[in-house]
């Protein structure tokens, strides 16, 4: 039996001869990198957490094909007491990084997980490619593998259908298969996490039309695949000053990326869609995979505002403003918007079904609360910001200021506060600052606002999926009731 997975065997993984771009050169081994290597870290105490003796019962089950224990992201929930238990995994999990990995190795997880319950919806499909399916699922899972995914197109003339396009070679196609398997070429986004990640997978949830069935394709792929390049956007952890001035960058910036196919040549046993534009859609919506990656999204999103909840609070002790009347109607309108995402994450639980054995949340729930939370987030931040006012920007220009006893001193003057010493209020409020107005905390508000897709997307799922005939049927009860009027 295989020891559940930890921090050092998580980081041996990851040197497996990756291709990374920054900065105009390779990385190298991404563990050593000083633009990675606390992100890697970061996402290794996850699997050294959960491998604690003490924790092993709470995050781990057993799996049902190898029969070691393995990170409950990879649990299919038979009931609500099983969801339940796997939701507070998820949150132990997300509590370690205050929310902010969006897509920690329990994203993908389950999304993939979501679309094994559906998985005779492959069958219906092909049979063969179902089994390529079922047999790498297993396979991950059993491995507990940090997955990242690349499930969008460039962004090139957005007036266009993906086959429409006048750019060549861009959008990433298959472009020859033999015997042995297809090769692919061309590019796919948003590849958040896969640096820090084992392999990728790759599919299409954007819609496809027919004669677009070239970009019909899905499958998984080790991270060090040749001809796979990275291309990293800037790093905010290569360019934060210490972990006192970026308490959050220099630890958990997961760094997106756009993932290049040179040639990549995919084994069939590894291919699970191909050239059948309905089964790349029901992939994702045609199973439970897209509710359950969105409904990790919204525990990890709960675990977020809850933080941000804290930070709130902490300005408000820290500035001397907590008693003032304004100031705790603000903090009132922000506890209550984050109940609000708890309250949705336990409804969607609660109000479940049960379907093929499996436990799923409900499916129009979860879309309201995305609909919710894409708005609610820049407010949230915006209110958090009224309350600090400048005592975010009249900090120190980094801990080397400390470094001048003069100059430590006329800072200890300055930076005063009832509620702590004034090094921790300068410590507090660089936190404060980098969840908040740092550029790695402007990543993370358009990040909330668009991981899944533009409002009108999240609108559309929740027009889709809303209970529509039972709000008619109240209208039509209503009228009946009333009386006919006297001619």
């Amino acid at each position: 039996m295989t020891a559940i997975k930890d921090g050092d065997r998580h980081i041996s993984s990851l040197r497996d001869g990756r291709t990374v771009h920054l900065d105009g050169k390779l990385a190298g081994d991404v563990t050593l990198h000083p633009a990675f290597r606390n992100a890697v870290r970061s996402a290794a105490a996850l699997y050294d957490m959960q491998a604690r003796p003490e924790n092993v019962e709470r995050m781990t089950f057993t799996s049902p094909t190898s029969g070691g224990q393995v990170g409950r992201a990879w649990q299919i929930p038979r009931n609500h007491r099983e969801m339940v238990e796997r939701r507070q995994a998820l949150v132990a999990w997300a509590r370690m990084h205050g929310g902010f990995l969006g897509r920690s190795p329990d994203h993908v997880a389950s999304a993939l997980t979501g679309q094994y319950m559906g998985l005779d919806r492959f069958r219906t499909a092909n049979p063969r490619l179902a089994a390529n399916f079922a047999a790498y699922y297993e396979q991950a899972r059993d491995a507990d593998h940090y997955l990242s995914y690349v499930i969008i197109n460039p962004q090139l003339d957005r007036s266009k259908a993906t086959g429409e396009q006048a750019f060549d070679d861009v959008i990433m196609r298959v472009v020859d298969e033999d015997s042995s398997g297809i090769i692919v070429r061309g590019a796919k986004m948003m590849g958040t996490g896969t640096i820090l990640s084992n392999e990728l997978f790759v599919a299409n949830l954007q819609p496809l039309r027919k004669g677009e069935e070239d970009y019909a394709v899905s499958f998984a792929i080790p991270m060090g695949t040749t001809g796979l390049k990275i291309l990293s956007r800037k790093s905010y952890e290569a360019h934060a000053v210490s972990a006192f001035d970026n308490p959050l960058a220099s630890r958990f910036d997961e760094n997106d990326a756009l993932v290049w196919f040179e040639d990549v040549h995919v084994p069939w046993e590894r291919v699970f869609v191909h050239r059948d534009t309905d089964m790349a859609r029901d992939q994702f919506h045609g199973t439970p995979g897209h509710v359950f990656q969105n409904y990790q999204a919204q525990i990890r999103l709960m675990v977020k505002l809850k933080f941000l909840v804290g930070v709130a609070r902490r300005l408000a002790d820290t500035l001397g403003t907590i008693a003032l009347p304004p100031v705790q109607s603000i903090l009132g309108k922000l506890a209550s918007d984050a109940a609000a995402v708890e309250a949705f994450v336990a409804g969607m639980e609660a109000t479940g079904e049960e379907v093929g054995g499996a436990w799923l949340p409900n499916r129009h729930m979860l879309y309201a609360a995305q609909v919710f939370t894409q708005e609610l987030y820049p407010r949230f931040i915006d209110m958090i910001r009224e309350l600090a006012g400048g005592a975010l920007i009249m900090l120190p220009s980094s801990a080397a200021d400390y470094g001048d006893p003069a100059l430590a001193a006329t800072i200890d003057r300055i930076q005063q506060s009832g509620a702590c010493t004034p090094r921790q209020r300068v410590r507090f409020l660089k936190l404060a600052w980098d969840a908040l107005g740092s550029e790695f905390a402007s990543r993370h508000l358009q990040y909330e606002m668009f991981y899944a897709g533009a409002q009108f997307v999240t609108r559309g799922h929740s027009f889709r999926t809303y209970d529509w005939k039972g709000a008619g049927a109240l209208v039509d009860a209503l009228i009946d009731q009333g009386e006919m009027p006297v001619e």
